[in-house]
């Protein structure tokens, strides 16, 4: 029988990356630091409308499975969405 989930990750390496120097991101992109959650939130709820749109307009030019599988992206982008909506308005419940 074949084994489903993979084994977790040896101590070893685990402890290596944890102590390894940490990353430095490209500063091409790059968000600056500072900005409260609430805008970050809000920019990311855009992001997050505009690309729903963009998949499910998408998916109307696609036929079978590949149409289901950007449907599926869609609805992914949407569970996203809807976590970010819930996330604002657990920080301003007054809306």
């Amino acid at each position: 029988m074949k084994k489903i989930t993979p084994d977790p990750p040896d101590s070893e390496n685990l402890s290596a990356r944890v102590n390894a120097t940490p990353r430095k991101p490209s500063r091409m992109f790059m968000i600056t630091p500072g900005i409260d959650t609430e805008t970050l939130l809000a920019h990311a709820c855009e992001s997050l409308a505009s690309a729903n749109v963009m998949a499910s307009d998408f998916a109307g030019q696609l036929e079978g499975t590949q149409r289901s599988t950007m449907l599926a992206i869609a609805q992914i982008i949407t569970m996203g969405e809807l976590a970010v909506n819930q996330a604002l308005d657990n920080l301003d419940p007054q809306g």
